[in-house]
């Protein structure tokens, strides 16, 4: 029998996809002869490595009618990952990501998600506000804010909650898919979206890029300052090869290098690290321990090839943390 909606550890809710990733490194896309076939889609990943941590999680999202999108939900089946808010979308196709492998830190992507993604079909009236308000954690993210009718039903979805349990505001900046791509009007027009979101947050989590989307500001000091001005209780700066630095309204702060690996691939490496800071929120670390296992979360993921079958089990990330 399927858990009961009212119980979940985590519902994530936004963009899924098919991820086609090379099986050779360092190769361009244009000679890469055979890819491996993956579970994609920054929410849904996040949903993934929650539930390889033991939690019990849900995802709210759309795909095609197709046979990807029933790959996609067998798949989230297979990782423990709770299907039923996921629903298909008659003459949409489902989105398909290709990256390029070219370590330590060059990972291009290029996403087909014409003419309009599925996952930017979520509805309102569509929406299971009770087992929204209810899950002990609530994931959004600055994509599902980019096209309507997600946007409506994303800040439907946060309004309803009401700042219940953990909500977190994955700030997520992909200038592709908002109007005006990758011109200067595309952060004029995210950033009220996003001021309207983190209204309703109670942790943001970005990386120095998405936090001046959302902010204005880059030093990753004052980017925390202004996200916490902005409404949160946690503001977490991801600063790459710097670390990560999370800053509580209480005056806790953690600041924590990152773990030393050799990077295959770099993509889903945030994704790792989300889960696992849903991990330790949920079993109320003190905030230097969740930081730590999220940055060994996310090495863990950036040193294998794959994103959502490589998220790591909690006896991977002890074992990389007791080497470290």
């Amino acid at each position: 029998m399927p858990e009961p909606a009212g119980r979940f550890d985590l519902i994530t809710m936004g963009r899924i996809g098919v991820d086609l990733y090379p099986l050779q490194t360092g190769v361009p896309l244009a000679q890469v002869e055979t890819f491996g076939k993956f579970l994609g889609g920054s929410p849904t990943n996040v949903a993934v490595a929650a539930a390889r941590l033991g939690r019990t999680s849900a995802v709210i999202t759309r795909t095609g009618n197709d046979p990807f999108g029933a790959y996609l939900r067998q798949a989230l089946r297979e990782f423990g990952v709770d299907d039923r808010f996921v629903t298909p979308v008659d003459g949409l196709p489902t989105p398909v990501t290709f990256c390029e492998i070219f370590p330590p830190d060059d990972f291009p992507l290029y996403f087909y998600r014409h003419p309009k993604a599925p996952d930017l079909e979520i509805h309102t009236d569509e929406l299971d506000l009770s087992a929204i308000r209810s899950a002990r954690i609530f994931w959004i993210t600055g994509t599902g804010l980019s096209e309507e009718p997600s946007r409506s039903a994303t800040l439907a979805a946060l309004t309803a909650r009401d700042r219940a349990g953990t909500t977190v505001f994955d700030l997520d900046w992909r200038p592709m898919f908002w109007r005006g791509g990758g011109s200067r009007s595309a952060p004029e027009t995210a950033r009220p979206c996003y001021a309207e979101a983190l209204r309703h947050a109670t942790v943001a989590v970005g990386n120095l890029d998405e936090c001046e989307i959302a902010t204005g500001v880059r030093e990753p000091r004052a980017c925390a300052e202004a996200l916490l001005e902005a409404g949160v209780e946690l503001a977490v700066v991801k600063q790459g090869p710097k670390g990560v630095l999370a800053v509580h309204r209480d005056g806790t702060t953690a600041e924590v290098p990152p773990v030393p690996v050799e990077v295959l691939n770099g993509l889903g490496a945030g994704d790792a690290f989300g889960g696992s800071l849903c991990h330790g929120l949920l079993a109320g670390w003190p905030l230097e321990r969740t930081m730590r296992h999220a940055n060994a979360a996310g090495a863990l993921v950036a040193s294998r090839l794959a994103c959502s079958t490589a998220m790591p089990t909690e006896a991977e990330v002890a074992g990389l943390l007791a080497r470290d």
